[in-house]
């Protein structure tokens, strides 16, 4: 089982989140996120979290507003 540091998550659950986020889905529905948070052996908060950083951080590359969802990903 993996555990999370304090300066947070593992490199084996950063792989995870990120193949999540890059293939599956940039805006996971609560059970998907439970999903991820299981098989990542992180807490759904910790989780939505990572994503929601993520996803700004991404946003942010790309030139996009940060929160609208206007634009397809």
């Amino acid at each position: 089982m993996l555990v999370e540091t304090a300066s947070g998550p593992t490199q084996d659950q950063v792989e995870i989140l990120e193949y999540n986020f890059n293939k599956v889905n940039k805006h996971p529905d609560s059970t998907t996120l439970l999903l991820i948070a299981a098989e990542a052996s992180l807490s759904e908060e910790e989780t939505q979290k990572w994503f929601k950083q993520h996803l700004a951080q991404w946003r942010k590359s790309e030139g996009l507003p940060s929160e609208s969802r206007s634009v397809p990903d």
